[in-house]
This record gives C-alpha cells, structure tokens and sequence, in this order.
C-alpha cells in the first residue's frame, strides 16, 4: 500500500508530463482502498482544448472506467494542487472518500483556500483531508512553469 507521500510522486510524475503540451503542470492519481492505482491523468486542457480536462478530471474519469462505474467509493484522490471549484465538484459527485494534495492555490482552490466546497457542511460528503503533502516539490514545479511565461 502506497503511504501518501509515495501517492503523491505518482501525482508528481503525471504532473510532470504536462508541460510537454503546454498545459500547466498538475497531476493525480486515483488509488483504492488498498493503495492500488485505478487512474492516473494530468492537465491535458491545451491538449484536448477541453476545459474540463484538469488533472483530476482525467484522473476520476480514468478511475472509473477501470472500475466500470462513477461511484468511486472509498478512493483516494492525490492531486499536486489545491482542487478548483469544478474538480472539487467532481470528487464529490464520484463519491471520493479522501483527498490528499500538494500545493495550496491561493487564486482558485476550493478545498480551503479561497473557497472551501469539500468541508461545507451543507452536502453531507465526509471527505478525509489531508493538505499540504510534499507540496513544496508541487508548487516549485508551477513555479518553473510560470515564471518565464510572466517576465
């Protein structure tokens, strides 16, 4: 079984591939119960030109065509980045039962930073939280990336 911090270099590598096409580097990874690897995905927005491609996306779709449905109860979801508003919707609706990520986003995150949609207490949702894992590797890999796109 995977521990989370090894969870998370799976995220890291898919994030990893991302650049290659332009897209922003964030990745994940979707595990079972056991730590067994269901999917993988990573931004594939420029790629696809699909909004909806983030890497979480790509991931939970990933996830649930290799269990052969949507309800991915009492997965994992590992993401190098803070989820948005539209991933953190995801994950609910795919009835993930934890989410681990890396890198807070402090423009877009719903999972605490700027919105907290995971923990509203209106949806009964209880997912398990943990942030902030090896998220000084994930947010220096978005740094490389923007940083000679902004000067």
């Amino acid at each position: 079984m995977l521990d989370d911090r090894a969870a998370m270099g799976l995220a890291l590598e898919e994030a990893a591939l991302a650049p290659r096409t332009g897209d922003v580097p964030v990745g994940a990874a979707v595990l079972d119960r056991e730590g067994r690897v269901l999917g993988r995905g990573h931004n594939l927005r420029e790629a696809q030109g699909d909004p909806l491609a983030h890497a979480e996306v790509v991931a939970l779709r990933a996830a649930a065509e290799a269990v052969g449905g949507w309800r991915l109860d009492g997965c994992t979801l590992v993401v190098t980045l803070e989820p948005c508003t539209m991933c953190a919707g995801a994950l609910l609706a795919a009835r993930i039962g934890r989410l681990v990520y890396g890198a807070w986003d402090d423009k877009a995150g719903a999972v605490g930073s700027v919105l907290d949609v995971i923990r509203d207490r209106r949806p009964p949702t209880g997912v398990e939280v943990v942030a902030g894992v090896r998220a000084d590797e994930s947010a220096a890999m978005l740094r490389d990336f923007f940083l000679p796109r902004r000067t």
